[in-house]
């Protein structure tokens, strides 16, 4: 079956940078888009005749472009009503300006459009369409600044206006406002600070709000999280070969063993490697507080005999509950044939859970060129 539409992955790799990926973006929010443009256009253009029934030009082209950020990027810094209504404005400002001292069109459409971006990033009100507007101030010969009242400014205030009233009522808030108190990031999250100083280190303009885009990379970093437990297994975290002891062994003997080797718990075996049993120091410690001597006794004799085991190829993560709340400090790990294979602690837990930390950050990071 034959593809619907070429993706980047199918193309000629000197192709591919050229073609743009799938958007992400659900049909329900397209259509949203699609709705808000239309009725953003329509509502600014019967308006804006109304208010001036005998203007020649009432409705200027780059309105549209910003119809497309305002209703598509409601969140973006590039579509926000300071950057739509004063991007457009001054850039007007700058167009004529430019057909005024320059009598080049060409050298007047060029300074106009690169003066527009300059004036715009001084005023924090970056915003594409202003390119167009000093453009087709110059491409108009306008020299009336009436033109920049009406209708680039008229246009503008209308189309946000629209914009603020229809983004709103469909959730998506407008003017976008960052999280006053943002949420505390748990340990190894990404902070508003980190992200600052890697703005600062990218040195390109953004077309993404900067709280959306720590929001972004925090549930991406939690999506990594998640996919990484997905994949680990038991087999995968576990201590192999573990420290073994026989049921008909002294307990003296054995308690010696876990002392010397700092262990706290040792899984008992019967001769086929079978798991009858767990020791553990409470075990032996119950023992010598009760005031018995350890040399009669047997492994077998004082042991827990109810232990609970888990499958080496049993994922990590389903675990996670036995340690976290039913109380397991070692769990025997055991082979398709119920042999021990290893033994999975506490430790080896935290010690996976940090890799998974750790990892999604390194996931995170752009390669260096």
């Amino acid at each position: 079956m034959k593809p619907d539409h070429p993706t980047p992955s199918r193309l000629p790799s000197w192709l591919g940078c050229w073609f743009p990926p799938a958007l992400l973006t659900s049909h329900t929010e397209r259509w949203r888009a699609v709705a808000g443009a239309f009725l953003g256009i329509l509502c600014t253009a019967l308006l804006s005749g109304w208010l001036a029934p005998a203007a020649t030009v009432w409705l200027v082209a780059p309105i549209g472009a910003s119809a497309v950020l305002v209703f598509t990027a409601p969140a973006s810094p590039l579509a926000q009503p300071w950057s739509v209504v004063a991007g457009n404005t001054l850039s007007a400002v700058v167009g004529l300006f430019c057909v005024a001292w320059l009598p080049d069109p060409v050298l007047a459409a060029s300074v106009a459009v690169a003066l527009a971006i300059a004036v715009m990033m001084a005023a924090r009100c970056l915003h594409p369409p202003g390119g167009a507007v000093a453009l087709l101030v110059v491409l108009m010969h306008e020299q009336h600044g009436g033109f920049v009242l009406f209708p680039v400014l008229t246009n503008s205030v209308l189309l946000v206006l629209v914009a603020m009233l229809y983004n709103n009522l469909s959730r998506h808030p407008y003017p976008h406002r960052a999280a006053s108190t943002p949420e505390a990031p748990s340990a190894g999250q990404i902070e508003r600070a980190d992200l600052d100083a890697a703005l600062a280190n990218y040195g390109q303009v953004l077309d993404v709000a900067p709280d959306e885009l720590v929001h972004l990379l925090r549930r991406a970093q939690g999506a990594a999280a998640e996919r990484l437990w997905s994949t680990l297994r038991c087999e995968d975290i576990m201590t192999p070969d573990p420290v073994v002891v026989d049921f008909r062994t002294s307990l003296a003997d054995a308690a010696e063993r876990m002392q010397q080797l700092s262990i706290k718990a040792l899984p008992v075996v019967d001769q086929t490697r079978h798991v009858v049993g767990i020791l553990t120091r409470t075990d032996v410690w119950r023992q010598t507080h009760d005031g018995t001597h350890l040399s009669p006794l047997t492994v077998g004799d004082v042991m827990t005999r109810q232990v609970r085991v888990a499958s080496a190829d049993s994922h990590a993560l389903d675990l996670l509950p036995l340690f976290s709340s039913a109380g397991h400090h070692h769990l025997p790990i055991i082979d398709a044939d119920k042999r021990l294979v290893g033994i999975l602690t506490q430790t080896d837990l935290v010690r996976a859970l940090s890799g998974v930390v750790e990892r999604p950050h390194q996931e995170l990071r752009p390669a260096r060129a």
